[in-house]
């Protein structure tokens, strides 16, 4: 269904040293837009899958906010990024803390949602929301 998801950044060089460090842990790497015109991304910063100058993508980024104004968080906003073990939703959480985000949950089971539903959530340093989620097992692996 999504093409891609963009939450905004006051400081892009303070988030990705926070994304690289909680998405790195999940997997996702940078996205390479290298070859387009760098002030097409000037401001841009992205992770997951992009190929294809965008045709194909999959992909988190994080921008200034394209109107020049402050970035700020949306009420009730939150991104989940999929994890394949408990193991990651740990270290998640763990590089989240280390690089300036906050706990808005600490790793566990929510058994309120399924039980197998094994998550974290975190403030970036500009106060969005992330979730790490890793389902398909009720135990540590």
């Amino acid at each position: 269904m999504f093409a891609y998801i963009c939450v905004g950044s006051n400081d892009l060089g303070r988030s990705a040293a926070f994304y690289d460090a909680t998405l790195g842990v999940l997997g996702y790497q940078r996205c390479d837009t290298s070859a387009e015109s760098e002030t097409s991304w000037n401001g841009w910063i992205g992770w997951g899958r992009y190929e294809n100058e965008g045709a194909v993508q999959d992909a988190l980024w994080v921008c200034k906010p394209y109107n020049g104004a402050p970035a700020s968080v949306g009420n009730g906003s939150m991104v989940a990024m999929w994890a394949s073990s408990w193991a990651q939703v740990d270290a998640f959480h763990a590089a989240a803390l280390i690089h300036g985000g906050t706990s808005e949950g600490a790793p566990g089971l929510r058994l309120l949602y399924n039980p197998d539903f094994y998550a974290a959530y975190v403030r970036d340093p500009d106060g969005n929301k992330i979730c790490a989620l890793c389902r398909g097992f009720t135990s540590r692996q």
